[in-house]
């Protein structure tokens, strides 16, 4: 029997349109040289071409070992220069490959940590809202006790975000592990 997918809230179904959307015009602002780029990163990223290149690394040294074996002079003696020149020629291509790949996808996820903060903003504030809402149906209701809850009211006071940013540089700023980096730095 096969299980039934669950049908999910609409706002939950909104908000992963929304990410898959992120996702969609991420991919399709590339163009196609990085769309290259990130097939090639892809392709060099699995075991096959460590394997492929492994045995084409293998298949060199011995072919020039054999051909050397046999009296003939080989295209590429040892210490295989030609062999060195070509694998540092190409760790320099897929370091690039990455970089250019990793660059990318760090904009996707600068994109993402983004949302992520202007959602945790207005959830604290939409939360300092029903404290505010639910504290004064206290106070209003006629059967519920009006006592004066301290702690409540700070709660329903939206944190201003400027505000706790700063306090959290100010508290960076003095902490010892800024104070080493600061030191390196010199």
């Amino acid at each position: 029997m096969v299980a039934e997918t669950p049908i999910l809230p609409a706002h939950i179904e909104e908000t992963i349109r929304a990410i898959a959307k992120l996702h969609a015009d991420h991919h399709q602002e590339a163009g196609t040289l990085q769309r290259v780029v990130e097939r090639l990163t892809a392709w060099i990223g699995r075991p096959r071409f460590i394997a492929a290149l492994t045995a084409i690394v293998a298949l060199w040294i011995a072919s020039n070992l054999l051909v050397s074996l046999s009296g003939l002079r080989p295209w590429d003696a040892p210490p295989f220069n030609w062999l060195q020149g070509g694998l540092g020629l190409l760790a320099l291509y897929v370091t690039v490959l990455i970089l250019t790949t990793q660059r990318r996808d760090d904009q996707l996820a600068s994109y993402r940590e983004q949302l992520t903060l202007e959602l945790a903003i207005l959830s604290e504030q939409k939360s300092a809202k029903i404290i505010s809402l639910l504290e004064e149906q206290r106070r209003d209701h006629p059967h519920l006790e009006n006592r004066v809850d301290t702690e409540a009211a700070a709660m329903a006071v939206a944190a201003d975000p400027q505000t706790v940013l700063d306090a959290i540089k100010d508290s960076a700023a003095a902490s010892p592990a800024a104070d080493r980096m600061n030191a390196q730095a010199v």
